[in-house]
């Protein structure tokens, strides 16, 4: 398995990504006192940072690990969707398919402390979109989806990843890589895709199925693969790895994160790279490989991060030099 090959083919790769386009607002600080009022830490804000998150981190991670990045989604009016702008600009990630909608753009605000996650608090309507932004989507899909080697369907269940928008999606990207980084109650809507990378909780759902061992992770994936007629099945596990099905095929990888302090974004680091792997002719389990060792770094880091194909080399690298 040539990986410096697959990871040098990433640049260049033209990956269109849909879903819904978050910021996310990181307060950091420390936490030494208790407040008087309530059993609350009282948090001595350092300073705030904000990040393009939901759609707009897998897009990041695109950019980041060489790929070209255009991305499908909707943003509000004011403050919010002005950074975001911004944010993705400077990243170089194309925005003509991004619209404004009639409503705020979704914030997810999370109070750090001491490197810890101590609350998070969310602005948002989760509305469906109305006709003519819909509309504005369609023909913006329609227009340019010639273009890309792949298409990634970032579904955060914030109004933009409907039944409607998918099967006209299916319809105009017949033949391209499809993946879809899904969410509970809308499992019905992806079939027919390429590839769908659940986490384990969400897998159990969609199948209907409690995973507590092999078995029965082993029984929620075949029986995914089977109800959506999907090419492929990558449930992520925590620290206890993945889980990859396609045909009749199914590869257990174990983690590759050596220390795990934030899963915030892990997700979308797992179908940026997976997708840009295959897209750069990767096998599925080579593009599972790949996609696994991305996600190792990211957990490490305290944040909504991305990460890059040396760092990814690095640690296969590492990994096969400690078997």
């Amino acid at each position: 398995m040539d990986y410096n090959k697959i990871l040098d083919n990433f640049n260049g790769k033209r990956i269109l990504v849909i879903g819904d386009i978050i910021l996310d607002h990181f307060v950091w600080g420390n936490a030494e006192r208790i407040s008087p009022e309530a059993p609350v830490p009282i948090v001595d804000v350092e300073m705030e940072t904000y990040l393009a998150g939901g759609a707009g981190n897998v897009a990041n991670n695109i950019a980041s690990l060489g790929g070209v990045a255009s991305l499908v989604g909707i943003i509000g009016t004011g403050h919010g969707a002005d950074i975001i702008c911004s944010l993705l600009n400077e990243k170089k990630i194309d925005i003509g398919g991004v619209f404004h909608d009639n409503r705020p753009t979704t914030v997810k605000t999370r109070v750090i402390a001491n490197n810890q996650q101590i609350v998070r608090f969310d602005r948002e309507q989760r509305e469906s979109l109305g006709a003519k932004t819909l509309r504005s989507i369609k023909d913006y899909i329609a227009l340019n989806i010639n273009r890309f080697d792949g298409v990634i369907i970032s579904d955060y269940k914030k109004g933009v990843i409907t039944p409607q928008l998918i099967k006209f999606l299916m319809e105009r990207a017949s033949g391209k890589f499809v993946s879809v980084d899904p969410k509970v109650g809308h499992f019905h809507c992806y079939k027919g895709v390429s590839l769908i990378t659940p986490n384990k909780k969400e897998a159990a759902e969609g199948a209907g199925i409690h995973i507590c061992d092999i078995q029965s992770l082993e029984k929620a994936g075949l029986k995914l693969m089977k109800d959506l007629k999907c090419g492929a099945v990558l449930i992520t596990r925590g620290d206890e790895g993945m889980s990859l099905f396609y045909d009749k095929e199914i590869h257990h990888i174990p983690t590759a994160a050596k220390e795990v302090y934030d899963v915030t974004g892990a997700g979308d680091t797992v179908i940026a790279a997976f997708t840009l792997a295959y897209a750069a002719g990767a096998s599925l389990p080579e593009a599972a490989v790949t996609a696994n060792h991305a996600a190792g770094i990211v957990v490490g880091e305290v944040g909504t991060a991305v990460t890059t194909t040396g760092q990814i080399m690095n640690s296969i690298n590492s990994a096969h030099a400690a078997c």
